[in-house]
């Protein structure tokens, strides 16, 4: 519910401050004095753009807040997913810039102008006879029906569904796409894999088998120098074993002569056992090694082979050859179980479908039920203003493919008169015809649903006295669960308000002002009889006033 509206620096509004309260408001004023200022201004608090033709004042900024009662709208999930406070009393507040950047806030929060329109989206619904047209938007006649079948869980709980599906759709795309290019490359993957399977690869190797070439490719320099080492350690005369054994034995005989002694001696006795090691080893190596041509040629092919891998795979490190191996392996183990994967995935894409249709089915079944009851209340609804021979035509039809709102195509036809062809809504009926058509639908969409204020701007437009009595009379009915505005040029409309307001200019300082305020009964009765009879207020018009409001 709208609690409050303030406007500053906007059009020809200095500075305006109103209050509202539920139930059925009319809001009057002589044409060309406002109204359609106070409504542009609601709009741009709503989320619509803004340009700098909206100050009045060029040097200052316009603010405009409007503070809303939210309780009843279910919105705490709007604000959470948005990171906004939530407050039963939100306060909203748009600011347009001198420079032409413009502001809005929820709760003084700032937000981006897409979250304060889907917030008013939710507070308040405006409309004029141009929006009438929406009736004939397929989108809309849905939205009547199945906010009166009450399908707004089932239509949540489809939505998130059908994500779900055309996610897992797109996945078994790609799977099959994915497919038809693995069987054009699988041979070719197949034989790459194949060589670098057959190769000795693993970390090292690349350094462990050109260090064997270079021994093996060098075997006779080896074997001589082995050779020449073991006789330098072992000759009986002047071997380095000889030698260090006396040395040894000298060292031996001064240890028992002080420390200095003794710790040289042990030095001696460790370079000896380390020569002797030595020796050993030179030993071993001369008897173990050999020339073998036949290992030479074969540990040469291992390492041509992994050349030739390098050279063809662009790579530089043996480590990034077991990479691509790793990585060849997936494919062709991919490709060659793909078949399975995506028969799971066909499978898993049948139950969410076998779901889709079982919520398309709930839904569609609440249609029909509806629709009936629904093309009975729009035909009474307007058989009483001035409509008796209106009739609607609506078919609901089964589609073979899920679309975002269910498995159903809606065909929505009007005839107004006895004998007239069905037609689409835009093309058969008028827009005095629309306007109540509109009224009709929203008149039974209040029974079934919480809708958000509703403002009526001129809707009663191009229909007599006798119509518009009743279509005031409509607006007071629904007023009774919902916050209901009319801006009207009727007395019979304006005459049904629980609340009127009057819009008007005035002159200050040679500068005109829009104004707004609340009318006593006595400036109601004043009000109404202009309405009637213009200026010049006649006892016979101030009579009608009073009648009209008794």
């Amino acid at each position: 519910m709208l609690v409050s509206l303030s406007i500053k620096n906007y059009a020809l509004i200095d500075h305006l401050n109103v209050s509202f309260t539920n139930g059925f408001t009319v809001i009057t004023g002589e044409t060309g004095a406002g109204k359609s200022i106070l409504l542009g201004g609601l709009a741009l608090v709503l989320g619509k753009r803004a340009d700098l033709s909206s100050l009045r004042d060029k040097e200052k900024k316009c603010v405009i807040e409007a503070e809303f009662s939210v309780g009843k709208y279910n919105l705490e999930p709007f604000f959470n997913e948005n990171d906004v406070d939530y407050e039963e009393r939100t306060i909203i507040r748009r600011e347009i810039l001198p420079s032409g950047k413009s502001r809005a806030f929820i709760n003084d929060s700032p937000v981006k102008l897409t979250i304060l329109a889907a917030l008013g989206d939710s507070l308040i619904d405006v409309h004029s006879q141009n929006q009438t047209l929406q009736l004939g938007d397929n989108a809309y006649q849905f939205k009547v029906i199945d906010g009166l079948a009450s399908n707004k869980d089932l239509l949540a709980s489809y939505a998130k569904d059908l994500r779900l599906y055309k996610k897992e759709t797109k996945v078994l795309e790609n799977l099959l796409a994915t497919k038809q290019e693995g069987i054009k490359e699988h041979d070719y993957n197949t034989f790459l894999l194949s060589e670098l399977e057959s190769a000795p690869l693993k970390e090292g190797i690349l350094e462990e088998l050109e260090e064997q070439y270079e021994q093996l490719n060098n075997v006779e320099n080896i074997m001589e120098q082995l050779s020449k080492g073991h006789n330098l350690i072992s000759d009986e005369q002047v071997g380095i074993l000889n030698l260090l054994a006396e040395l040894k034995q000298a060292s031996s005989k001064l240890a028992s002569y002080g420390t200095q002694f003794s710790t040289l001696n042990e030095r001696v006795q460790s370079v000896f056992i380390e020569v002797d090691d030595i020796f050993e080893e030179f030993e071993s190596l001369q008897n173990n090694i050999e020339a073998n041509p036949k290992v030479l040629e074969e540990v040469n092919t291992k390492l041509q082979l992994l050349y030739d891998l390098q050279k063809k795979h662009g790579v530089s490190e043996i480590e990034e050859l077991l990479r691509i191996k790793e990585e060849l392996a997936v494919k062709v183990d991919a490709t060659e179980n793909i078949d399975a994967t995506i028969l799971a995935k066909e499978t898993e894409i049948k139950v969410k479908e076998k779901a889709l249709n079982a919520v398309c089915v709930k839904i569609s079944k609440k249609r029909k039920a509806i629709i009936p009851e629904l093309k009975k209340q729009l035909e009474s609804i307007l058989a009483s203003l001035g409509m008796p021979s209106a009739e609607f035509k609506i078919e609901l039809n089964a589609t073979p493919n899920f679309v975002y709102n269910g498995k159903d195509e809606l065909v929505f036809q009007f005839s107004a008169n006895k004998g007239s062809a069905f037609g689409e809504l835009k093309k058969v009926a008028s827009g005095g015809e629309l306007s109540r058509i509109m009224l009709a639908i929203k008149a039974v969409l209040a029974k079934y649903e919480h809708l958000p204020t509703l403002m009526f701007d001129e809707i009663d437009t191009g229909v007599s006295g006798e119509i518009s009595n009743r279509m005031g009379t409509i607006m007071q009915e629904m007023s009774g669960g919902m916050q209901i505005f009319s801006i009207t040029h009727l007395p019979q409309v304006a005459s049904k308000g629980n609340h009127h307001y009057k819009v008007y200019k005035e002159d200050k300082n040679n500068v005109t002002h829009t104004q707004m305020k609340q009318l006593t009964t006595e400036e109601r009765v004043v009000e109404l009889a202009e309405m009637l009879g213009g200026k010049d207020l006649s006892d016979s018009a101030i009579a009608h006033a009073r009648q009209l409001l008794n």
